[in-house]
């Protein structure tokens, strides 16, 4: 249990550290082009060599972290701002037509992937940073909208909310007051594999193009452009790749460990 989230955190805390220190430091600039140093291998001027407009690929892991972490820590506060509310508001009114409203509209997301919801929104306003947080934040709205919804269901006809409504506080109040204080456990465990699942999305979408734009780096980008050059340089491949496998199982291990901590069923098993 606590391995795992050390473990997670660990792995977590490095890029994040990385991400924080992009925003005043790197070892090289990015925007720099030095056509003649391109594809150099590591060195110690350049600790995971250079891409093929001579750029530092450790520079641009930093920047593209930043992106990443962003994009993703954004697009969860979305879902999460805009799903939990509803999921209250459709557990306290269950069976009513507002209820019918909020499930059905979560099928109607839940539809379409987060890729085509990308599509659909880059067609309309054009590919960037900002409109994949909006396609991601989207596809997160149904899942924590649900999470919600089953979760209070379950609350509602516990004794202290019976007494809450014996003392005449409304739906609205007992939602805020009791309900909501009794999911925070899982949204939290809930909110870090959105996170991971967000990272994954950001590098999908920016893969095919329709993430952060150049000149910004970014993971995924950083994959599309060194597929063509794997056989010469496969250091431009492995490090956005490891980048996102590392960070995405660092989350995951954080998710289950406190899900392990933070879950009380779990602690009486393991007692």
């Amino acid at each position: 249990m606590m391995r795992a989230l050390v473990a997670g955190g660990a792995i977590v805390a490095v890029f994040v550290a990385a991400a924080l220190v992009s925003l005043v430091w790197t070892p090289w600039d990015v925007t720099a082009l030095d056509i003649a140093g391109k594809l150099q291998p590591p060195s110690r001027a350049h600790w995971l060599g250079t891409d093929h407009f001579g750029r530092d690929v450790l520079s641009m892991l930093m920047v593209g972290a930043r992106v990443s972490i962003a994009v993703a820590l954004v697009a969860v506060g979305i879902g999460m701002g805009l799903g939990v509310p509803l999921g209250l508001a459709a557990a306290a009114r269950h069976g009513s037509l507002l209820d019918e409203i909020v499930m059905r509209g979560n099928d109607l997301v839940f539809a379409f992937p987060a890729l085509l919801i990308a599509i659909m929104i880059t067609a309309v306003f054009g590919p960037s940073a900002v409109n994949a947080i909006v396609a991601i934040g989207i596809f997160n709205v149904p899942v924590f909208a649900r999470l919600t919804r089953g979760a209070a269901l379950s609350l509602w006809p516990r004794d202290f909310v019976l007494a809450a409504r014996m003392a005449g506080k409304g739906d609205a109040r007992i939602s805020l007051e009791h309900i909501l204080p009794n999911l925070v456990n899982l949204l939290i465990v809930q909110g870090t594999i959105q996170f991971s699942l967000g990272i994954l999305a950001e590098a999908g979408l920016s893969y095919v193009g329709l993430g952060a734009q150049p000149p910004t780096p970014s993971w995924g980008r950083m994959l599309a452009e060194s597929q063509t050059m794997f056989a010469l340089a496969p250091h431009l491949a492995l490090a956005p790749g490891l980048a996102i496998v590392l960070t995405v199982l660092g989350l995951n291990l954080m998710g289950d460990g406190l899900r392990d901590l933070l879950d009380p069923r779990l602690r009486r098993v393991r007692a």
